[in-house]
């Protein structure tokens, strides 16, 4: 077992790096067990709950099975991180150094956020004697365009949440996947994500040059073949729109895919890739409308409350939690997922006008604020390890 070095959050004390809330009283200890390759949605939740739940008297450490990009990209560092690395899907004796981490670190739950970490997790909290949370960000079985994974991946959570206490849906929809998986209605909480406020002021005018965003791991469901399509047909009408691609590719072969579907469309010169970066919200700030053309497998997007959060406009597909977040006319605009012909008239309504941008602007950040905040997403989580923990 391997400390990453990390500080351990002390109570009362703010965090060093992020801007969650102040701590007021004596924490309990909780372990978030995760992947840790990546830095996305998935892993923000991660990360925004280290520095939002110690108000709320819980203290969040991490073991990471995967590590990789989120211990260098995480924002709250004062969190405590340790590296258990798996040697494989099966490696049992990673549960077992877990469950000892548990047991020396006197943690009083363990949190699990995606399949692999479950099954370590459940595990280790079965041999250290505490309760286990099951954070599910998406539903297992449509995850990839891989079948027999999807499959794989079903399976394996659906054994080993069968001891979870709760299991913490992120949006209804995800919620109504689990309990259709057979887990029982009062063990599954529905608790949206949740984003930062920006202190940023709605847009006040639609612009005059459009730039187009869409933040993601880039892989096939997230649908950026479908946005290339539908964006050279809307040049093709004389509309001069542009794209910034934001976030890594999760692989080197599909980004030669992707890539090479640019360049036959011709739109290569109308393109920037930007690769990984740190700080959506700057990104945020150099686009006019965040555009998200998943195909399936969202639960509730971080990167569409962002934008929210940042009063961006919001076009995307209405699968899974989308259509709870976004209201269609009002806060964005969602279209039928894989369809370029209906995502390309949509992206043509909104630049040439067809709706009031400021209003729409103005109506995403105060949804974002009543609805879909840190805040509200951490102080219901602790609400969840109350209920568990009988606090």
């Amino acid at each position: 077992m391997k400390d990453a070095g990390r500080t351990a959050v002390v109570p009362h004390e703010q965090p060093a790096t992020g801007d969650g809330p102040r701590s007021a009283v004596q924490a309990v200890r909780v372990l978030h067990v995760i992947n840790g390759e990546h830095y996305s949605g998935a892993e923000r939740v991660q990360d925004l709950l280290a520095g939002y739940l110690p108000v709320h008297g819980y203290e969040a450490a991490f073991a990471c099975v995967k590590p990789g990009r989120f211990l260098e990209a995480r924002k709250f560092r004062e969190a405590r991180l340790f590296e258990l690395p798996m040697r494989g899907r099966l490696d049992f004796r990673c549960g077992r150094n877990v469950a000892q981490l548990v047991r020396d670190e006197k943690f009083a739950l363990v949190h699990a956020h995606t399949p692999r970490s479950l099954l370590v997790a459940s595990q280790a909290a079965r041999l250290a004697g505490v309760p286990l949370v099951y954070h599910v960000h998406s539903p297992a079985g449509r995850d990839s365009t891989r079948r027999m994974a999807n499959w794989a991946n079903a399976w394996l959570e659906r054994r080993a949440a069968a001891r979870a206490a709760r299991l913490i849906a992120v949006s209804p929809s995800v919620r109504t996947y689990m309990i259709d998986r057979g887990f029982a209605e009062n063990r599954v909480v529905c608790v949206p994500n949740g984003v930062p406020r920006i202190d940023v002021l709605p847009r006040k005018a639609a612009p005059k040059h459009w730039t187009l965003g869409m933040t993601a791991l880039f892989r096939p469901r997230k649908g950026v073949e479908v946005l290339l399509e539908a964006l050279a047909e809307v040049r093709r009408r004389g509309q001069n729109v542009w794209l910034r691609a934001i976030g890594p590719f999760e692989t080197p072969a599909y980004e030669a895919e992707v890539r090479g579907l640019a360049e036959r469309l011709g739109m290569s010169s109308a393109i920037a890739w930007t690769g990984f970066v740190g700080d959506v919200v700057a990104e945020l700030k150099g686009i006019d409308a965040l555009v998200l053309p998943s195909l399936f497998g969202e639960g509730l997007p971080m990167v569409v409350l962002e934008a929210m959060a940042a009063g961006v406009p919001v076009i995307a597909s209405s699968v899974e939690g989308v259509p709870e977040a976004i209201r269609d006319g009002e806060d964005g605009l969602l279209v039928a997922p894989g369809d370029a012909a209906d995502l390309s008239d949509a992206i043509e309504r909104l630049v040439s006008g067809g709706f009031d941008y400021a209003a729409m602007s103005a109506d995403a950040q105060s949804r974002h604020a009543e609805f879909f905040s840190a805040e509200i997403m951490a102080g219901r989580v602790a609400e969840v390890y109350d209920q568990v923990l009988g606090r």
